[in-house]
């Protein structure tokens, strides 16, 4: 079954209440958090307060994505504030670093995630294939809502469904990144399990839950 994570990057946070309400009345199972430093990626965007917040409106999976510098000074700040899910980039420290990051999380009762820049060969995420309960594709440069798919992320999708088939791994396959009803189609052909969508959800002319509706 696909899971649905809007991204509240482009949540318009002058009608909080009513978009939020129309999130919990929808099929979306997660909340997607884009957080960037400015350093990582180009932009600035939530810290943990934010994250408290949402936390306290709704049930649903706080998804958080990383994309900062130091996610393993920063990650416990996020669990704090009411993460379920912790995605960081593999480019962003050492496999050795990374792999005790995921342990500690675990043990924090958290589930954790990994993902990598468009441009970054998806075989630099095998060492970390049999420690994650989550992998993130990325399908647009991490950094702004509301870009072009890259068609061309769905070869690392289709890897990562064939690696986890033969390995016997329990890993979801989550992609980000333009997002629609007919870019849905084919993500999920190629494998995802999970499909983060910002715009179309939140700009969507019939609202958020159909929007939501319209791909499952």
């Amino acid at each position: 079954m696909t899971i649905i994570a809007p991204s509240v990057l482009s949540l318009d946070f002058t009608k909080l209440e009513e978009q939020m309400n129309a999130l919990k009345a929808s099929k979306a199972e997660y909340l997607h958090f884009d957080v960037m430093d400015g350093h990582f990626v180009p932009n600035l965007t939530f810290g943990p307060d934010i994250l408290k917040a949402m936390d306290k409106m709704t049930d649903q999976v706080m998804d958080v994505h990383l994309m900062i510098t130091d996610p393993v000074k920063y990650a416990d700040v996020f669990v704090k504030a009411g993460a379920d899910i912790i995605t960081f980039h593999q480019e962003a420290v050492s496999d050795e670093d990374g792999l005790k990051l995921c342990d500690h999380l675990h043990k924090k009762g958290v589930k954790v995630g990994v993902t990598l820049k468009p441009k970054t060969p998806v075989e630099a995420l095998l060492p970390y294939l049999d420690k994650v309960d989550m992998v993130l594709v990325m399908s647009v440069e991490p950094g702004f809502g509301g870009q072009s798919f890259m068609a061309g992320m769905l070869d690392k999708v289709r890897f990562l469904k064939a690696c986890r088939e033969a390995n016997d791994l329990q890993y979801l396959i989550e992609i980000d990144g333009g997002i629609d009803a007919n870019t849905a189609v084919l993500a999920k052909e190629a494998g995802c399990d999970i499909l983060v969508a910002g715009s179309y959800v939140f700009k969507h002319p019939k609202g958020i839950v159909e929007a939501v509706e319209s791909l499952l």
